[in-house]
């Protein structure tokens, strides 16, 4: 999963970064609200670390700001602050969970495991999945549109299985690059646009067929659902 951590103190973020690299998480780590909040306009995160006690805006604010983005991420607070009040008002604001550090590593990855189960749930783990017209074959990676068997890559049927099962998510370049290749640094810029467009005209996604992948500006990709009419 992909950990956003806002804090500005230098030793809590090599802390931190460290237990989430153990648990398999990439994690982003800055030290300012205005930085935060332009990350967030660029990229995608599975679940926020933050801080209350930043130099530029409070960790408070911040929280009441992200809530009211048309976003879905998992929020924790993870700060020094642990008068009830605090934990009651950071909670009431949105917060997912609250951590009074310093924590045990246990603790950490416990509550950090308990709100990605929460905010990305678990995909279905059967051999085929529907959405629609679309069967994906977890086992020989086929796709098929109604039966119809459509060849994909390997990377292909990963991107398009990802786009199907994150429908309606704003989902940024470098988020889709990690998940499929990791982010290889000399990764060619194009390559994301191409397999995305080979995708989209290999599976026909088209409204007519409840499905269309949108490029998003300066962002990345979404996948949007529209209802299939019937046949009269």
């Amino acid at each position: 999963m992909r950990i956003l951590l806002v804090d500005d103190d230098f030793e809590a973020i090599s802390n931190i970064r460290g237990i989430m690299s153990r648990c398999g998480h990439s994690c982003v780590a800055l030290r300012t609200g205005a930085g935060l909040l332009a990350e967030l306009r660029r990229e995608t995160f599975d679940l926020l670390l933050l801080d209350w006690n930043l130099p530029d805006i409070s960790g408070l604010d911040l929280l009441r700001s992200i809530r009211s983005m048309p976003m879905a991420i998992g929020i924790i607070m993870l700060t020094n602050r642990s008068g009830e009040e605090d934990i009651a008002r950071a909670l009431h604001a949105g917060a997912d969970d609250y951590i009074v550090k310093p924590e045990s590593e246990s603790i950490i990855v416990a509550r950090v495991s308990a709100a990605l189960r929460r905010t990305v749930p678990a995909q279905p783990l059967a051999r085929l999945t529907r959405f629609g017209p679309y069967e994906f074959d977890r086992l020989t990676e086929v796709v098929r549109i109604d039966g119809e068997t459509v060849p994909l890559s390997a990377k292909e049927y990963a991107l398009a299985l990802l786009f199907f099962e994150n429908a309606h998510r704003a989902m940024s370049r470098g988020y889709i690059l990690e998940a499929l290749w990791h982010s290889v640094a000399d990764l060619p810029t194009r390559t994301l646009d191409m397999h995305v467009s080979r995708v989209r005209s290999k599976l026909r996604l088209r409204p007519e067929n409840g499905y269309r992948i949108v490029a998003l500006s300066g962002y990345g990709y979404r996948m949007e659902c529209f209802p299939i009419e019937s046949a009269a």
